[in-house]
């Protein structure tokens, strides 16, 4: 059913994204804030995470190359959960897609902080706790609508906003060289008081992470344009394009700032263009990487919708979440999605719930890998028969390399975390019962999932952009400066002591 939905008339042709988008949709999930903060992480390590990412790298294109094969034997939209439950069967396919779709969820919201995080650099109003909460709202609905309105526009969109980052970061790579000392780069090269091997242990555990969203292009194959040519090329130029940017910046700036004054930067790149350019070009860059994580949302909000609508499609997910409008969009279950990061957002403005949220973040983050391994393992069984020997032996062996990739990732993390990840995926046979039963009524009663979606949930999320953006600005003129509320911490962590040295402190 997947099948047929992504060939539907619905999601026709004229309105899907080429093979250029799909690749920055790719590289740009994948840097999304993260990458504007690496070399400051890293820097607790030393230079001599250069080899860690050499390793990092491998298993990136041990999963890129997996997942291209994957898409060319069977371009059906869902990703990992399409090849899960082809693979394994119904119930691996809907605990991955219920993972996934989760995990994104949650990790969406942060991603919309973060940015806002950044753009407080030039609108201190944003420090507001409440402001912030409506602010990260509108910005949710806004890319919502934006998703609504269809994949070509979310496509357009993105592939503007990551050329947008990737300016300061390829500029900073290419021309940083010039103000690069040797001399700083190897007084620094292992920092952490372990051996080498140690050292390059620890830095996978942060390197691991940066590839995460090496999937887009899959997921959204029911929107790409011949996606059996194009996911593979996007998602193995996602990759490198990613991987070059990660590489060089990260090295350039360990070469630049020396490792104590690294170590405790809350803006690296602003640190590094500030110390190469002057003051201004920190600015630029606190700019470029508001609209780089902003817009990363995009990409994020529309594998949301595709992954959920291939499930429902299949009858392993609520049938409402396969409503489409007229431009073949899932629109009614990304206004679902819409409506539980606004709660989120809402719920987790004071200190105790904003702790706990970050806990369950990072929860999600970590289950995120389960797909990525079920996917590797799930070439062994598509690819049997349908590729040469030699090719299949290859890709077998390269699906075990990236499997083995995740797993690291996984036995790196914090220990309670994947106690809870644990908890959390063997409990997905509990609500999988809901799914039999709709499965069934589906097959007995020749019912058909999907649908059409109402017109006025378009115009539903636009009004709520609006109103988020209404209820910001009133807020933002002083009414309720007073009120004791706390945002989480925007991602890069110390985004906001950077802002603090800047914008006077508020008396209680």
């Amino acid at each position: 059913m997947a099948e047929e939905a992504a060939a539907a008339p619905a999601s026709g042709g004229g309105n899907k994204i080429g093979v250029v988008a799909a690749t920055l949709m790719v590289a740009g999930n994948m840097m999304g804030s993260g990458v504007f903060m690496l070399p400051a992480n890293l820097s607790a390590i030393g230079s001599i995470a250069l080899i860690g990412w050499i390793f990092t790298i491998v298993g990136a294109v041990a999963l890129a190359l997996v997942f291209a094969k994957l898409a060319a034997i069977d371009p059906a939209a869902g990703g990992p959960y399409a090849y899960t439950r082809k693979a394994f069967g119904d119930y691996m396919g809907y605990q991955t897609n219920l993972i996934y779709w989760l995990a994104n969820v949650i990790g969406n919201v942060a991603l919309a902080v973060a940015g806002l995080g950044y753009l407080s650099h030039f609108f201190p109003v944003l420090k507001v706790p409440v402001v912030m909460a409506f602010a990260a709202i509108a910005v949710i609905w806004f890319f919502t609508y934006a998703n609504i309105l269809g994949p070509k526009l979310v496509g357009r969109l993105q592939s503007f906003t990551t050329v947008f980052a990737l300016v300061p970061i390829f500029g900073m790579a290419l021309f940083g060289w010039f103000w690069f000392s040797a001399d700083i780069y190897e007084s620094a090269w292992n920092v952490s008081g372990k051996s080498d091997t140690s050292a390059v242990m620890a830095t996978l555990t942060f390197t691991l992470w940066a590839f995460i969203g090496v999937e887009s292009a899959s997921v959204s194959a029911g929107v790409v344009e011949n996606p059996s040519r194009n996911v593979p090329i996007a998602t193995v130029g996602g990759v490198v394009l990613a991987s070059v940017a990660y590489i060089l910046s990260s090295s350039v700036i360990m070469g630049m700032i020396p490792n104590k004054e690294l170590l405790v930067s809350s803006a690296p790149f602003a640190d590094a263009a500030r110390l190469a350019l002057g003051d201004f070009s920190g600015s630029v860059v606190a700019l470029c990487a508001a609209v780089g994580c902003l817009g990363s949302l995009a990409g994020w909000t529309l594998l949301v919708g595709q992954s959920a609508k291939a499930a429902a499609d299949d009858g392993l997910f609520p049938g409402i979440f396969a409503r489409v409008n007229k431009r073949g969009v899932p629109s009614l279950g990304l206004v679902i999605v819409a409506t539980i990061m606004s709660i989120q957002v809402l719920a987790t403005m004071s200190p105790t719930a904003s702790e706990q949220f970050g806990k369950i973040a990072s929860i999600a983050v970590i289950m995120t890998l389960l797909p990525y391994i079920y996917s590797m393992i799930a070439i062994k069984v598509l690819g049997y028969r349908k590729m040469p020997h030699a090719q299949y032996t290859f890709f077998v062996i390269t699906g075990l390399a990236g499997a083995a990739y995740c797993m690291v990732a996984l036995a790196g993390s914090d220990g309670e975390q994947v106690r809870w990840s644990l908890i959390f995926v063997i409990s997905t046979i509990v609500f999988y019962s809901a799914s039999i039963t709709r499965k069934r009524d589906i097959e007995e009663k020749h019912l058909h999932p999907g649908g059409r979606s109402p017109v006025w949930v378009r115009y539903l999320a636009l009004g709520v952009t609006i109103a988020a953006l209404a209820v910001m600005f009133w807020l933002s003129v002083g009414r309720y400066s007073g009120l004791d509320l706390h945002s989480r911490s925007a991602s890069p962590p110390n985004v906001s002591e950077t802002v603090d040295k800047m914008v006077p402190q508020e008396t209680p």
